[in-house]
């Protein structure tokens, strides 16, 4: 029998030996091609009919989530465990948007024991069944609920505003009004409750600046976090770019 083709995609040199010493581990034998970021895990992935492929999230130049995207349009039916030690929403909202239909994946947290990572994986690369962590599921719970799940558009108005863009702005990159910005801005503040939060004190001055707030309760949720924020800030340069050049 042919060894399984396996792509492991991992910067990190001893979380990759330990990856690779737990498929060694395996009955089944597998052939492992390393891949150090998205962009070479998807040249090595693309290359296999039914690509079982292993991968970290947050890894340079291309992520796992943007790596896990671009493959799945190559093709459909890869089996993709992602191995991380984030459990955070912005994650996890991504990942229900872009797993095609009757997709077979797998979320498992770099915290647990290599007997669970173990089990985890095989049970998504060789038994075709989904296996997500019961943290990360509890996550997904919350990312389910649309009195807290936050849609589309008050997504981008958290990275607006975690980015420091002033409403003329906001307005300005997203073909807004003042009012449309206002309204997504209050939709925001409404599903992470910091409209309420600001009526805990009976001082005026004492108030919350909500915007400030919805980045600090956005960031407690892990809705935001620094190492996407850098890939934000890369897009709101190119655009910067382009608005002063009258392009915008």
């Amino acid at each position: 029998m042919e060894p399984y083709q396996l792509v492991i995609a991992e910067d990190n040199p001893k979380d990759f030996e330990f990856l690779r010493q737990t498929v060694a581990d395996w009955p089944q034998e597998c052939q492992v091609t390393h891949a150090v970021n998205g962009l070479e895990a998807l040249e090595a992935a693309s290359q296999l009919e039914t690509p079982l492929v292993i991968s970290d999230i947050q890894m340079p130049q291309m992520n796992g989530v943007d790596f896990a995207r671009a493959l799945w349009e190559r093709k459909p039916f890869a089996r993709i465990v992602f191995w991380s030690q984030f459990k955070d929403e912005m994650y996890i909202r991504t990942l229900a948007r872009i797993v095609p239909p009757e997709t077979v994946y797998g979320y498992i947290l770099k915290s647990n024991s290599r007997e669970k990572i173990a089990t985890a994986i095989s049970t998504v690369l060789f038994d075709e069944q989904c296996w997500v962590d019961p943290e990360v599921r509890k996550v997904q719970g919350r990312t389910g609920h649309s009195q807290t799940a936050l849609s589309d558009i008050e997504y981008e108005a958290l990275l607006d505003i975690s980015m420091g863009l002033t409403d003329n702005l906001i307005a300005q990159r997203r073909y807004l009004s003042r009012r449309g910005v206002q309204s997504r801005l209050n939709s925001l503040y409404g599903k992470l409750e910091v409209d309420l939060d600001q009526f805990q004190t009976d001082k005026v001055g004492d108030a919350f600046n909500l915007r400030n707030r919805a980045v600090a309760v956005a960031l407690h949720r892990g809705l935001i976090n620094a190492f996407e924020l850098e890939n934000e800030e890369q897009e709101l340069q190119a655009w910067l770019k382009r608005f002063k050049s009258g392009r915008g």
